[in-house]
């Protein structure tokens, strides 16, 4: 099946009214079991499920327009040419959604992270996309027709359509429709996430063409779905009962394995530069002197740290350029 066709079958018995414009906001999320290979590239269905937590205020600001002649698309306020892969994909993806062939848009997307540097900004950014279609044509969408829409553009960018945790069913059905995210009934306060961004240039590889090589070349591969299953089981339950450190140290567990996975492929798939070794060997330096932190790596060279409430003040000290993010500071 293709994308168009899904779109067409969501779509059909929606109403449509076009207002002047949509605009909407969708935070970057992590995925603490990681989502790393599918299985159906067309539909961006996974292999396995996966779990993540939204990152808000981190994420992609998005306004749409209808525009005459072509596509016009900006990011954080540069005008991106047609023959750019930023403007392809985006088009291409709006292309799914033209009422007619003379169809335009105008869109305008603000990034508060970098762009493909393995800080989810894609997922962020079609997930703010399909929100802002949903404003702009009235749809009146379920959450879980936008997940699945937003999956269309990116894998990860189904999760970004809430806030909290996050569980991404992987499904069973070809044609995807049992493939989306759900938000998770459980809060955790206390819960905070660093970010450490040691390079926002854009990544050699894709995460498409890396998780591609990773599922057609990787030996270990193979076992990845299991540990997928019990790690999922093993956070959800660490989740309900707010226990950190099964929730550290499976997070991290699932981190290493995914990349030990497209450091198997061939050729290599390695995100990783030193400072990113060098952050990992004081974090656990840091483990080792008795402060509970952990960390989760995505298909980039950034690091996420987990730690709690109580210990900020500590991580702060030990880690100069960090951004902390409170979950579920709203939350009780």
């Amino acid at each position: 099946m293709k994308k168009q066709h899904v779109v067409d079958l969501i779509l059909k018995t929606t109403r449509s009214d076009l207002k002047n414009a949509g605009s909407a906001f969708a935070p970057i999320n992590i995925a603490l079991c990681k989502y790393w290979g599918k299985r159906d590239t067309e539909l961006n269905l996974p292999v396995t499920p996966s779990l993540s937590v939204s990152l808000q205020p981190l994420g992609t600001t998005t306004h749409i327009t209808i525009a005459g002649g072509q596509d016009q698309v900006y990011l954080n306020g540069e005008c991106k040419d047609s023959s750019s892969e930023f403007y392809k994909r985006i088009s291409l993806f709006l292309s799914m959604f033209r009422p007619d062939a003379d169809t335009f848009f105008t869109v305008r997307t603000e990034n508060n992270v970098p762009t493909a540097a393995g800080l989810a900004s894609s997922a962020s950014g079609f997930a703010a996309l399909v929100f802002a279609l949903n404003d702009l044509f009235s749809w009146d969408l379920s959450r879980r027709y936008l997940s699945v829409l937003a999956r269309l553009g990116s894998g990860s960018a189904c999760r970004s359509v809430y806030q909290g945790f996050v569980k991404w069913r992987q499904g069973e059905l070809s044609n995807g429709s049992d493939s989306y995210a759900e938000a998770l009934n459980y809060t955790w306060p206390d819960l905070r996430i660093g970010v450490i961004e040691i390079a926002t240039s854009e990544k050699c590889t894709s995460s498409r063409d890396a998780m591609k090589r990773t599922v057609d070349t990787s030996i270990l591969y193979h076992a990845w779905p299991d540990k997928v299953e019990r790690d999922m089981n093993l956070l959800i339950d660490a989740i309900k009962a707010r226990d950190f450190e099964v929730l550290g140290r499976v997070s991290e567990s699932n981190a290493l394995a995914m990349h030990a996975t497209m450091m198997d492929s061939w050729p290599p798939v390695i995100y990783w530069v030193p400072e990113t070794v060098k952050t990992i060997h004081k974090i656990q330096e840091m483990r080792h002197s008795g402060i509970p932190i952990y960390f989760t790596i995505d298909a980039g060279p950034n690091i996420k740290i987990l730690f709690l409430a109580e210990h900020e003040q500590q991580v702060r000290q030990s880690c100069s350029a960090l951004t902390v993010l409170s979950p579920f500071a709203m939350n009780p």
